[in-house]
């Protein structure tokens, strides 16, 4: 099983690429959970999303504490949120939304073991889709560096959620993304 946590602030779209990796992954024949945590927050404050991939049935209901992938969608949440907490092992990868190079935020988080991925997610989204919604850049990288779903897959799960203009403008954030993420 493989157990990601989505770090980013309510109106960004987390508990959507949470969902969106999910269906993703079951199309592909795999069994999912994918789940929100939030209160009361209104759009701005921090949320968290979970999702969980397996190919054997998931029996496991709770949040998830020790992910093997961290998406952190907006950066400013490295400052206020631990969102390295659980990330031990050396195959644990962080993936960013983040003009720094990985080496660096490596460093600066004090990660001492797993990979840290980077991508300008939101000069990426706002040069194609216009807008700052940085979800589906950050499911691409998720895509590159776990290798779980599919590009394919993913551009199929757009087209069945999502009009046909801004599927096609979402799939070109995620292959923009693919193609400028950065590991250290």
């Amino acid at each position: 099983m493989v157990e990601f946590r989505w770090h980013g602030r309510g109106g960004q779209g987390a508990w959507t690429a949470s969902e969106l990796l999910a269906r993703t992954a079951l199309d592909e024949g795999k069994f999912i959970q994918s789940f929100p945590e939030f209160g009361p927050e209104r759009m701005g404050a921090p949320v968290t999303a979970f999702t969980r991939i397996s190919t054997e049935p998931i029996r496991l209901h709770c949040a998830i504490y020790d992910p093997d992938v961290v998406i952190v969608l907006d950066n400013t949440l490295l400052k206020t949120v631990p969102v390295t907490a659980g990330l031990n092992r050396d195959e644990d990868c962080l993936i960013v939304n983040s003009n720094e190079e990985p080496a660096v935020l490596k460093k600066n988080l004090n990660v001492v073991k797993g990979k840290v991925w980077t991508v300008p997610a939101t000069e990426i989204a706002i040069r194609i889709l216009g807008s700052p919604i940085t979800n589906t850049a950050l499911l691409g990288v998720v895509a590159k560096a776990t290798n779980i779903v599919s590009l394919e897959g993913i551009h199929k799960t757009l087209q069945n959620k999502f009009r046909p203009d801004l599927a096609e403008k979402n799939y070109a954030v995620i292959q923009e993304a693919f193609k400028e993420a950065k590991l250290s």
